[in-house]
């Protein structure tokens, strides 16, 4: 069977995306080039953030369709990672909150992808 291993974020500037995701990640990129950048992830999946001109095929529309979630596990480890973000100086779209799933927050990268963290599912 096969499985994904990649996710692509389209960018409208690769080089700001990458130094924002390598304070997140806090790691380096495995690739750079001027339009895809690519940051290896555990569990054997990338990610890569591909500037918006050069995709092919063009997408038909950009925004905020869905988000990429990074769930953490410990006691208070959301809010451990919203206290370290915040004091990071990342623009926080969503306050450390509780929802029917548990505590959450949600931050915005440059182009405006939403970045949930939460625990894992139950």
């Amino acid at each position: 069977m096969t499985s994904p291993n990649l996710i692509i974020l389209y960018v409208k500037d690769p080089g700001e995306s990458a130094s924002f995701y390598r304070n997140l990640l806090n790691r380096e990129p495995a690739v750079e080039a001027p339009n895809f950048v690519a940051f290896p992830l555990e569990g054997g999946f990338t990610l890569g953030l591909w500037r918006r001109s050069k995709v092919e095929p063009q997408p038909s529309a950009i925004g905020n369709r869905g988000e990429v979630a990074f769930m953490v596990e410990g006691e208070n480890a959301v809010a451990r990672h919203y206290e370290d973000w915040r004091q990071r100086g990342l623009p926080i779209a969503q306050e450390l909150t509780e929802l029917d799933f548990g505590p959450t927050f949600v931050v915005l990268d440059p182009d405006g992808h939403r970045l949930r963290v939460c625990e894992p599912d139950k």
